[in-house]
């Protein structure tokens, strides 16, 4: 019952909605032809009907907020389970189209469904007591056979049938709007296009803030643990260093926390970030390297060729990539190599020298150049002789994701004995 109820208030909306066009295509046609009073003749009224139908089509085509009301009323009056009407305005034609089919085939099918409701319950009602009133039999209905006789006692038979059609021409219109409404007002093909679009860019924002926070956080942990774990061992015999680890670890600790703060406060801001948020850069990668050398780590960095020059130079999104990239990469030997000694490499690949890593030149052109970073420290006994791998923990998935969004690579694995961490980033200006 409750089903029924919903789908015959939608038609009744539907013809509620019909009611000032079909006025207007009786003002027409009364200026059109003088004599005619569609209100007296039902063929007139049915000429109306159909005239209405046009303009309804047309001011769906023409507005498209039209589909927001429309998915409104369906969204709460259409039981289908399956229906997922589109709450914005309709921005193309094909959905423009779509939504005046919808509101056509509401409106046209409301307004016959609502003159029904009109005119039958009465009808039904005087079938249903006409047996029983001598007043009404009195007046002429047309009933088939004489009023005295038995054919009068199928009146009301004839009465529970008109409500049972009603009842069931309601139901069966109702159950077509249910059908048709995911159809006509569910998304376009363009719809379902942006919204897969801003998905993907809701997850790739959280895929960078995951990866902000890991490397950032991460290797601030990391550090701080091997710088720990050093001043414990030489506490009583070499105050100084210990000094000095402590200062480290406040530092890192200071840094971290603004750093964490800048994230999480574009969370609490409710911010949808286009971009990773702002970050250290290649310019602070001495005080990185001096954070992690205060723990105990031997740390060389090595800037070969011109790339001694560009460095301060690179625009602020590879810097800010590349100082994350070296981030990770140290805390990765931090975490699975301890206090070993780590060389970090940056170097130019391109134009500006003679050959890449694999002998072959540039090809002449300056945006042809890449930025080489390169990690490397001596591999556990247990990494064992391998073949290069791309990929790996959390870490290296994240290091080879913020490489591929600059058009990049990243590869990482166990060289005769030394594990190594070797990221290209091409120099042109990328988005």
């Amino acid at each position: 019952m409750r089903r029924l109820r919903l789908r015959w208030a939608n038609l009744l909306l539907g013809g509620a909605l019909l009611m000032p066009y079909f006025l207007l295509a009786t003002v027409a046609m009364s200026v059109a032809v003088p004599d005619s009073d569609p209100f007296r003749h039902p063929g007139r009224q049915l000429a109306a009907y159909a005239l209405a139908l046009p303009l309804v089509t047309a001011t769906a085509l023409l507005l498209p907020p039209v589909r927001t009301l429309e998915s409104a009323a369906a969204r709460v009056l259409c039981t289908a389970p399956e229906a997922e009407p589109v709450p914005a305005p309709a921005d193309s034609w094909a959905a423009r189209r779509r939504t005046a089919a919808w509101f056509t085939l509401h409106l046209g099918l409301g307004a016959l469904v609502s003159g029904a409701s009109l005119a039958i319950p009465p009808a039904a009602a005087v079938l249903v007591t006409l047996p029983l009133s001598p007043g009404l039999r009195k007046l002429d209905w047309g009933w088939y056979g004489d009023t005295a006789g038995a054919a009068l006692w199928t009146a009301p038979a004839a009465g529970a049938a008109l409500l049972a059609a009603l009842a069931a021409a309601v139901w069966g219109a109702g159950a077509l709007l249910d059908r048709c409404a995911p159809a006509l007002l569910g998304p376009t093909p363009a719809d379902r296009l942006a919204a897969a679009e801003a998905r993907a860019a809701a997850l790739a924002a959280r895929d960078r803030l995951a990866r902000e926070l890991h490397d950032s956080v991460g290797h601030a942990l990391s550090a701080v643990a091997l710088q720990a774990g050093a001043a414990r061992t030489v506490l009583d015999s070499d105050p100084a260093f210990v000094r000095r680890a402590l200062a480290a670890i406040e530092e890192t600790a200071r840094r971290t926390t603004g750093e964490l703060d800048a994230v999480l406060g574009m969370l609490r801001d409710g911010e949808e970030p286009s971009r990773a948020p702002a970050g250290p850069t290649l310019a602070g990668l001495d005080g990185l390297l001096e954070t992690t050398r205060a723990g105990g780590v031997p740390v060389a960095l090595t800037a070969s060729g011109p790339a001694a020059e560009i460095l301060g130079t690179l625009p602020v999104l590879l810097s800010r990539e590349a100082y994350r990239i070296v981030q990770e990469g140290l805390a990765n030997a931090l975490r699975h190599a301890g206090r070993v000694p780590v060389a970090v490499s940056l170097a130019l690949d391109g134009p500006d020298r003679p050959g890449g890593p694999d002998g072959s030149g540039g090809s002449g052109r300056p945006d042809d150049r890449k930025l080489v970073i390169t990690v490397e420290n001596p591999a556990l006994p247990e990494d064992g002789p391998r073949r290069p791998r791309r990929g790996g923990g959390t870490g290296l998935r994240g290091i080879g994701e913020r490489a591929a969004a600059l058009g990049g690579s990243a590869e990482a694995g166990a060289y005769d004995g030394r594990w190594r961490l070797t990221v290209r980033l091409p120099l042109r200006d990328n988005r």
